[in-house]
Formats: structure tokens, C-alpha cells, sequence
């Protein structure tokens, strides 16, 4: 099982999480490509800093939205959204080609993320983009996503991935943030819900019912409550498990037992 987190989100002297301490548990980083956080120095830091640690770097596209963070919906025209994508993966392609490695694959952040599950003009917008500028890239996203199902048409490999430290409703979608619930944070409870996920290939949702997610990556957020910690228990957790923590190489091709 691949564990992911988002990182580089930080802009000028504003930092956000300990990206030293989480790239030494994660094996796959996505970094901020300068539109909804990051910027320059960021990018070539935390692209330096993910080289050494061996981790494989994806490129965490947004809409361009510094100060809401990329958490808002934008109603953006698709050429207008291919071209900023182009922009992003450009941007972090160099600073990553700078120290001596390259971007793997990419995964949208916050509303661009939930937007492409549905959203058919956009999601083909970023389909588009990542085409354009590497048809070898994969593409991170959930399970069911209209835009990965567009990126699988246009030839493109495509990774699932679920959350550790979110809710989900009975549905298999995430529960709102703004809902009661919607983040955990106990690093136990998280720790045991993803040996769960790696093991059994379901979680329960926030009603209680269980849930069946299909995933190559399993996100641990950088921003929240005790991140470092959680992440440490979670690759302890699956690791004692028998799980072997690995990048992708090829979907849902992960050892799940040590026997």
C-alpha cells in the first residue's frame, strides 16, 4: 500500500506541517504547484527534500485560489483550466528535474478534487492537460471520479486512493468537512481503519455500514491534528499488519500479507 500526503503547501514565511518528518514515513508526496499554495523556494525545497528521502513526487494541481486555499469551486472555462494545469505541471516538472528526479503522477487538491468526481467539462479539461504536457504521468484520485474514468479513455494509468483521517458516508463518498465528523483524528482509530482498508478492501462509513473502497494509496493529511503522529502509527499499524508500504508501480498490485 502507497501512503501519500500533501506537501509544499506553505507560501513566503507562512509554513504549513512538518514536510521533513512526513517524507520520512509517505511514499508518494504531492506538492503544491505555486496556484493554490507554494511557490518558488517551496517547490524546489520540498522537491530536494522528497529526492533525498527516496519518495515519489506527484504534482498537486488546484485552482488558482491563494487565499481561498483552493477550497472553493470555481466555475472556471476548460481552456482556461487545461492551460493552468499546464502551467502547474511545468512549473513543478522543472524545479523536480532541478534536483534530479521527475513528477509521477498527479492528483488535484481540495474543491478541484471533489469537482472532478462529477464535473464532466472540467474533468476533461484536467484529462487534457495532463495528456498534453505527459501521456506516461498517472493520475491520483477516488474511486468512481468521472476524470479518472476520462483519463483511463485517453490511455492514461490511473491510481484510487482513500483518506485515512476522513469520513465517509454510506455511499463511498466523503462527508462534507463541514459536517460533524467528517475528520478524525484519533491515530489509533485511524491507524486501525487503514490496516482495515489494506486488508480487507472496505472501511466503515460515518452511519456505521460498511463501505467497500478499492485503493492503490491512502492519504494522510500533513495540516491536521497530530499529522506526524498519525502517519507514523499508520505505517507501524500496517507494517506489524503484515502490509508491505510501497510506491505504486502498477494498480492494485500491492502485497497485502507478509504470508
Amino acid at each position: 500500500m502507497d501512503l501519500n500526503a500533501d506537501l509544499g503547501e506553505g507560501f513566503g514565511h507562512w509554513t504549513l506541517g512538518d514536510d521533513a518528518t512526513l517524507l520520512s514515513i509517505v511514499t508518494s508526496a504531492n506538492i503544491a504547484c505555486g496556484h493554490h499554495a507554494g511557490d518558488p523556494d517551496t517547490m524546489r525545497t520540498t522537491c530536494t527534500l522528497a529526492a533525498e528521502a527516496g519518495v515519489t513526487i506527484g504534482a498537486h494541481i488546484g485552482y488558482r485560489d491563494l487565499p481561498g486555499f483552493g477550497r472553493r469551486f470555481i466555475d472556471v472555462a476548460p481552456d482556461t483550466l487545461t492551460n493552468e494545469v499546464l502551467a502547474q505541471l511545468g512549473a513543478l516538472s522543472t524545479f523536480a528535474r532541478t534536483v534530479g528526479t521527475r513528477i509521477s503522477y498527479v492528483k488535484p487538491h481540495g474543491a478541484l478534487y471533489n469537482t472532478l468526481v462529477r464535473h464532466e467539462p472540467q474533468a476533461d479539461a484536467v484529462v487534457d492537460a495532463v495528456r498534453l504536457f505527459d501521456p506516461s504521468l498517472a493520475v491520483l484520485g477516488p474511486p468512481g471520479a468521472v476524470w479518472l474514468k476520462r483519463a483511463a479513455v485517453a490511455g492514461l494509468r490511473t491510481w484510487h486512493e482513500a483518506f485515512a483521517d476522513r469520513a465517509y458516508t454510506s455511499a463511498g463518498t466523503l462527508v462534507p468537512r463541514t459536517e460533524p465528523g467528517a475528520v478524525l483524528t484519533n491515530p489509533t482509530e485511524i491507524a486501525a481503519r487503514c490496516v482495515q482498508l489494506a486488508t480487507e478492501g472496505w472501511v466503515r462509513s460515518i452511519t456505521g455500514r460498511p463501505v467497500r473502497l478499492q485503493a492503490d494509496s491512502i492519504c494522510l493529511h500533513g495540516d491536521t491534528p497530530n499529522a506526524t503522529t498519525t502517519a507514523r502509527t499508520v505505517r507501524t499499524a500496517l507494517e506489524a499488519a503484515g502490509v508491505v508500504v510501497s510506491r505504486v508501480e502498477s494498480p492494485l498490485h500491492h502485497a497485502r500479507h507478509a504470508v
